[in-house]
């Protein structure tokens, strides 16, 4: 994703940002749990993941790329800020807010569209990676319950919506052909999927 290559590298808020763009993009944690992780919730070795602990209180492991491990180990051992524990800590080094996680996405995304049109008529939120995460998983073919378990979700069923949205994104491409004699449609969401999608 071209917001992945914005973040200024050689400053310290850009590799946190590239750091925490890249984990949520690979990981699909919901916001509150990406902002509440430290150092010792990240295990960079064999197997390596991340722990976090999601709705009600739930522990899970989500494993890490190695794209996401070289990143996070570079980040972990030149982070000045060894005051605290948290993995991707505020300037003054406390826990980011969701607003300040909004406005990090929002400035990215906006130098972005320079160099990527595509994203000029796309809203781009921090709930987005959740989403992109979880389409990646089923285009990749990996079963619904598996992908249930990695989005910490309660119910298998609640899945089920994502295949949905897989749907929805092939009807948009279709919708986007000219067949001959007919007017192109339009896919519209139903109120069902719409209100999973703002509750994940």
């Amino acid at each position: 994703m071209a917001v992945l290559a914005v973040p200024d590298r050689t400053a310290w808020i850009g590799r946190r940002d590239h750091a925490f763009l890249l984990t949520a993009m690979q990981t699909g944690l919901r916001l509150s749990e990406l902002t509440g992780l430290t150092r010792h919730d990240v295990f960079l070795g064999a197997g390596a993941h991340v722990r976090c602990v999601g709705k009600g209180r739930k522990e899970r492991c989500t494993p890490l790329s190695k794209p996401a491990v070289a990143v996070l180990k570079k980040w972990i051992a030149d982070d000045p800020t060894k005051a605290t524990s948290l993995l991707f800590p505020s300037t003054r080094g406390g826990r980011l807010s969701a607003d300040a996680v909004q406005r990090m996405v929002g400035n990215h995304v906006a130098i972005a569209r320079e160099t990527c049109p595509s994203l000029e008529k796309k809203r781009v939120t921090p709930h987005v990676f959740r989403h992109t995460a979880a389409m990646e998983l089923l285009q990749a073919g990996v079963d619904r319950a598996l992908i249930a378990i990695w989005l910490g979700h309660e119910s298998v069923e609640t899945t089920q919506l994502y295949l949905d949205a897989d749907l929805a994104m092939k009807e948009t491409i279709l919708a986007k052909t000219n067949p001959v004699d007919s007017k192109a449609g339009r896919y519209h969401p139903g109120d069902r999927l719409l209100r999973f999608l703002k509750a994940l």
